[in-house]
């Protein structure tokens, strides 16, 4: 199981809080929970994963926040 960094957040215009996995390209997703958009997220990651896995895209080995300091 891969464990990449998630960051939630409240959007006003979407009335949903936002959950973006910043390492893995256009990986993101909401929830009209922190709970949903977080469970979302994680089936997100996986399909993600999948996805790239058949098209024989690189996988990003996780960072977390350090990639970003």
């Amino acid at each position: 199981m891969y464990k990449y960094e998630i960051i939630i957040y409240w959007s006003e215009e979407d009335e949903a809080f936002i959950a973006e996995v910043p390492e893995l390209p256009g990986c993101m997703a909401d929830g009209k929970t922190y709970e949903e958009a977080l469970t979302n997220a994680q089936v997100a990651i996986e399909e993600w994963i999948e996805t790239a896995k058949e098209i024989g895209r690189e996988i990003p080995i996780p960072r977390g926040r350090l990639a970003f300091a």
